[in-house]
């Protein structure tokens, strides 16, 4: 879950400068349909790629990984080694691969594209689960990154911010249709954040079937039933309150459904002994 959060919070953040940007265009130039248009693609796909290219640096500062150079123990070794196979498996360049440190089970994988990847599991997962139930999270995490999700997401990103630019310039026009009244910035800010609210359940939905498509390169990764095993082991977690990186992984239910980046863990597991 980690991987979509830092993604789109990057992605939040460099689209509030772009709008703001976008705000102070002159009025003649906000109200040619083709100029604005042109700009909207600009900086809806301009969001998403600068988010994509700072995906890694992002998510190693935002969770503090260490990233291992030299293994320095038994676990480090054998994790190293088994990304390294994993990796081959799935035909991709060898991703970096760190630790860091929480006592929540949790893992994942990000990087601009197949060969250029991280890998990263928490203390908490390597300490509450069996060698190859990490084998199993780890081999999901590759499947993420040789499906290239990544790259999917910020296309479909792209396309979402640009949506956002056009139908908040849209609702600002409405309210004022020369661009150079209060109205105008206004309705276009409301516009960003309700529409850029909604446009978040389409990027969620994305991330919730591309999850069962990572279980399943796991599953071929490492097996079924080591990767059907890693998911009742997640369920394990789930008791009493859920921390916010574990919450997609279960407990959801209706609207709050909608916003989830991950599947239920039932639908996950049932999935697999339904391939």
């Amino acid at each position: 879950m980690r991987r979509v959060l830092y993604f789109i919070a990057t992605n939040a953040a460099v689209m509030i400068v772009m709008s703001i940007i976008m705000l102070f265009l002159p009025p003649e130039l906000r109200n040619q349909n083709t100029s604005f248009l042109i700009m909207a693609l600009l900086f809806g796909f301009g969001g998403s790629i600068i988010s994509l290219l700072m995906s890694k640096s992002m998510a190693k500062r935002g969770a503090g990984v260490h990233v291992i150079e030299a293994p320095r123990n038994e676990t480090e070794q054998w994790l190293m080694t088994t990304v390294a196979r994993q990796a081959q498996q799935a035909g991709i360049g060898m991703p970096e691969v760190g630790i860091f440190e929480t006592p929540e089970m949790n893992a994942f994988a990000t990087g601009a594209n197949r060969n250029n990847a991280l890998v990263a599991v928490s203390t908490g997962l390597l300490q509450n689960m069996t060698r190859d139930e990490a084998e199993a999270v780890m081999a999901h995490e590759i499947a993420h990154v040789a499906n290239g999700d990544m790259i999917t997401l910020t296309l479909i990103q792209g396309v979402v911010n640009t949506f956002v630019i056009i139908l908040a310039r849209a609702l600002a026009m409405m309210i004022d249709r020369d661009g150079r009244g209060f109205g105008y910035y206004i309705g276009y800010m409301v516009g960003q954040v309700v529409f850029g609210f909604l446009a978040s359940i389409i990027v969620s939905f994305f991330s919730r079937m591309r999850e069962f498509k990572a279980d399943q390169g796991g599953a071929e990764f490492a097996s079924t039933q080591k990767m059907i095993a890693a998911l009742e082991r997640l369920k394990t977690g789930q008791a009493g309150n859920l921390p916010d990186q574990l919450a997609a992984f279960g407990i959801n239910s209706g609207v709050k459904k909608l916003f989830s980046t991950h599947p239920p863990l039932d639908d996950r597991i049932a999935a697999l002994k339904n391939r």
